[in-house]
């Protein structure tokens, strides 16, 4: 199983419920509000490491009673914390509008999540340069994960970039040395400069073309309901997902990251079977509540595929 070093985003989530968002000035009740711990970061770690992988996180929390709860969290789910750092800042946090038909709209404060340096990630050098794969968002500073990356690209790991919150940039200094991109479609065509799209001949022609002249040259694109997209080692086609009552989409895109980053393989090649497994994960994330507390473990995913066959 692979070697996995996160660096990213610790947030506690607060959702609320509702029927549907509210209109500008409209005033709403809130069915029911629940506090959870999330995060980008921490959801694709805490999937990585339920899938198996060898997990350790670089990010940063408040010197308050919500960071210090996280870094037991993830001790207790078995992910390494020696490089969570303690900030002036509180803890991220995250607010989470939830639909009844299973959609969300987050706000994110970044608090200590921010204030993630240059210096902390180098300080992670060792971890950063003995693994296999190093997974970063954009729910920390970006001169960080580019510093992140440009170690584990030195050393030999496979660079796995999850371009969230939605962005229309990224330096050079970050996609010099990504090996692999995997956005949803929105942030995909914002990245692209192209409206959103699920249709396949767009994202061939248009999403993908756009992304490889941006140095983005190995791409999966989750599609939510449509399936998944790839255009790996100069190969592309598209995996149904799995159809599910989806009850909540928080972590959904981060389940299905941390499957891929728990199994790929150096050289993509097992591409498919990972797909495969990633968007089993990802749908038994959204059939429950919650981000962390959704996502499912290794023997879970196995007694689901084969219930499949």
């Amino acid at each position: 199983m692979n070697k996995v070093v996160v660096i990213g985003s610790l947030n506690v989530d607060v959702t609320s419920t509702i029927e549907r968002l509210p209109k500008q000035g409209e005033t709403m009740s809130v069915k029911s509000q629940a506090s959870n711990f999330g995060g980008k970061g921490a959801n694709q770690a805490v999937a990585a490491s339920r899938q198996g992988a060898d997990l350790t996180f670089i990010g940063a929390v408040g010197a308050d009673e919500r960071g210090e709860a996280f870094k037991q969290l993830l001790n207790d789910e078995g992910i390494k914390t020696d490089y969570i750092y303690t900030k002036k800042q509180p803890t991220g946090s995250a607010t989470i509008l939830l639909e009844a038909d299973g959609h969300n709209t987050i706000l994110v404060h970044g608090g200590a999540n921010m204030e993630l340096t240059v210096a902390d990630v180098e300080a992670a050098r060792s971890v950063l340069e003995a693994a296999d794969i190093v997974v970063a968002q954009l729910e920390v500073p970006r001169d960080a994960v580019a510093a992140g990356f440009k170690i584990a690209k030195s050393a030999g790991a496979m660079t796995i970039l999850n371009p969230a919150p939605v962005t229309d940039h990224l330096d050079t200094a970050i996609t010099d040395y990504t090996d692999l991109i995997v956005p949803n479609e929105t942030e995909a065509a914002a990245l692209a400069g192209t409206e959103p799209t699920t249709e396949i001949a767009e994202l061939e022609n248009g999403v993908v073309k756009l992304l490889k002249k941006k140095g983005l040259v190995n791409v999966i694109i989750t599609l939510g309901g449509d399936g998944v997209y790839y255009n790996v080692n100069s190969e592309s086609g598209t995996l149904s997902i799995f159809k599910v009552n989806a009850i909540d989409t928080t972590a959904a895109g981060d389940t299905f990251i941390g499957t891929v980053a728990a199994n790929i393989t150096a050289n993509m090649d097992n591409l498919a079977e990972i797909i495969r497994r990633s968007s089993k994960a990802s749908s038994i994330a959204v059939s429950r509540a919650g981000a962390i507390v959704s996502i499912p473990t290794k023997e879970e995913v196995d007694a689901s595929l084969a219930a499949e066959k």
